[in-house]
């Protein structure tokens, strides 16, 4: 299947959105793309979000009728993230699976923790920095619990198929193996980014702890059945969209939403404080 953005307005300003389109028709990256691109090889379909090395804080609207992904904002200024030596941005290309929701309404039974109300959250770790919107087809490696505000945080560490140690890395201790460090650092990262702006270190679950293949695969099971709970509407969906422009079977199904014609626009400059380092003390 071969997946196109339709950018609206300019990156880094609050117009700007990317709406995902299959054959030129717009599609809803939470609900029309399906989880699995083969689900026989387990090979799944991640949406990226935030390109690695980049610092603003994209993620797919939840709100907006096909859910485009938007810049997230607070007390109507954009977000960033901040640079958190010797991190620049996010140090993965980051994003979320389609077709899965982490419900708030349930508690897990190993973390403590509800949902935190958003599709499940994708660390890809190849070596190809990705681009806003892009649908890549991944294999799963392990999972991390992260616990952000109380609310349990899954970070599903996958890495693109087509990524030349793809081969190689086939469950999350391949990793440490091939990739020395970058689990630590991924760890460190998820710990230490929201420190600039005043907020404590988040915490982990399990130590820290990344979890194996067997495990995330079983994460991911359990979100897609909440999304499949949440679509059908025996969850309440409280202020998601549900639209949809393939899933003829459910009520929130449309044949087409009338969006607005490709328009991007070269990005907005960044304000320069953005280009910070922060040294957190006891990162290491």
């Amino acid at each position: 299947m071969t997946y196109t953005t339709r950018q609206i307005g300019a990156a880094n300003t609050l117009d700007f959105k990317v709406f995902i389109e299959k054959d030129g028709k717009p599609v809803s990256p939470f609900h029309d793309i399906p989880l699995y691109a083969n689900k026989e090889k387990n090979i799944l379909n991640m949406i990226v979000e935030v390109p690695r090395w980049t610092n603003a804080k994209l993620e797919i609207s939840k709100e907006l009728p096909l859910n485009p992904i938007i810049q997230d904002t607070k007390k109507g200024k954009l977000r960033f993230v901040r640079n958190c030596f010797p991190h620049h941005g996010y140090i993965h290309n980051y994003g979320a699976f389609p077709q899965t929701w982490e419900d708030p309404n349930q508690t897990h039974p190993e973390t403590k923790a509800k949902g935190d109300n958003d599709p499940l959250d994708v660390c890809e770790i190849g070596e190809q920095v990705a681009t806003v919107g892009q649908v890549k087809q991944v294999k799963v490696l392990g999972v991390m619990a992260l616990l952000d505000e109380g609310e349990t945080d899954w970070k599903v560490i996958v890495i693109d198929v087509n990524d030349p140690l793809a081969p190689k890395l086939n469950d999350i201790e391949d990793v440490e193996t091939h990739l020395p460090g970058l689990l630590r650092a991924t760890n460190e990262w998820f710990r230490i980014y929201k420190i600039p702006d005043g907020k404590p270190e988040n915490q982990f679950a399990f130590s820290g702890e990344c979890k194996n293949k067997k495990y995330a695969n079983e994460v991911i099971a359990e979100c897609a059945e909440a999304w499949d709970r949440l679509i059908k509407g025996t969850t309440d969906a409280g202020k998601i969209s549900l639209t949809n422009t393939t899933l003829s079977t459910t009520h929130s199904f449309v044949e087409s939403v009338d969006i607005p014609k490709h328009s991007p626009q070269e990005a907005a400059p960044i304000d320069k404080s953005i280009d910070k380092w922060f040294f957190i003390s006891g990162a290491h």
